[in-house]
């Protein structure tokens, strides 16, 4: 039973990575198809590949220096090798930030979702949520967005939809006094788990960024170190702006984990690569759906395979 279950996510990986598997792995298999030897300018053009796909020229770089370190002689009579060297040097990239996020020590566990306006936030919290119900923990979600009455309501469909409860104030409350009630309320309710919607923001903003140290000072009055996360949730179809947003909320409020949704959207999907070589943050989940159970704890290896087309080890 595991291993089907193990079988169905990587299906769903799969075919969720296929647009950036068609726009990297697919160029570079065609760039490489039928060489005996590294031609004249092969680099060059991996290179362009790696550009297009949104790994960002300092990670690009670095794996061409790789490339170019490994490239004995063996290497450059089987440029084929060039693929697996590239394969081996982009999972150790991932690797360095593969790191689940566990539940242990605090009871409620908070966690602070934060980011910009339409990343995908709300839906991706309602999944995390399921997740952990799933796993028996009794989970609570805050409507911390108090800004907009949609944003409310938003997240009690989702709620409803993943089974757990959900705290809410009317449009217009102080986020701040919200979380407070909610974090007392889970402590009396014996929750294992509550997750914090904070309303999306610019990460340009200053006067809203402060915003986001006051709720996570008025947390930690109530449940002792919380928010034990904050997780910053990232929109894999913006490219490179992820990387300065993830620069500027992680300077502002200290990220410790990171979501990339919309994975399933875009071919440039290797913005998580980016992501991984420049930032010293937890990858803790990636979206590759819009279903419920498409939100997936982070495996760099499975995620590799899955861009790379190969079966996984189960």
């Amino acid at each position: 039973m595991e291993q089907e279950e193990k079988k169905g996510f990587f299906r769903s990986l799969k075919e969720g990575l296929r647009k950036t598997r068609e726009g990297l792995v697919r160029r570079l298999d065609r760039l490489l198809a039928g060489k005996v030897r590294l031609e004249p300018g092969t680099l060059e053009e991996i290179e362009e590949v790696l550009i297009g796909a949104d790994i960002g020229v300092k990670t690009t770089e670095r794996l061409i220096r790789d490339l170019e370190s490994h490239a004995d002689r063996q290497d450059k009579d089987r440029a084929n090798i060039l693929r697996e060297r590239l394969k081996d040097g982009i999972a150790a990239i991932l690797a360095a930030r593969e790191e689940t996020l566990i539940l242990s020590g605090h009871r409620p566990f908070v966690v602070m979702a934060i980011g910009v306006n339409g990343v995908g936030k709300t839906t991706t919290i309602a999944k995390m949520a399921r997740h952990w119900r799933n796993a028996g923990h009794k989970v609570m979600l805050v409507a911390a967005d108090t800004f907009r009455a949609a944003a409310i309501e938003q997240l009690e469909i989702w709620a409803e939809r993943a089974g757990v409860e959900v705290v809410r104030q009317q449009k217009g409350s102080d986020p701040s006094a919200v979380v407070y009630d909610a974090l007392r309320a889970a402590h009396a309710r014996g929750m294992d788990l509550v997750i914090l919607d904070t309303a999306g923001r610019l990460h340009t903003k200053v006067n809203l960024m402060d915003e986001l140290k006051k709720i996570q000072r008025v947390a930690g009055r109530v449940v002792p170190g919380a928010p034990h996360e904050v997780l910053l949730v990232l929109d894999a179809t913006t490219g490179q702006n992820a990387v300065s947003q993830a620069k500027m909320f992680h300077q502002a409020v200290g990220v410790t984990g990171l979501a990339m949704t919309k994975l399933d959207g875009t071919a440039k999907g290797g913005i998580l690569v980016a992501i991984a070589s420049e930032l010293d943050i937890p990858i803790r989940y990636i979206g590759v759906g819009e279903g419920l159970d498409d939100l997936q704890e982070f495996r760099a290896r499975a995620f590799v395979d899955a861009l790379f087309g190969e079966a996984p080890e189960v």
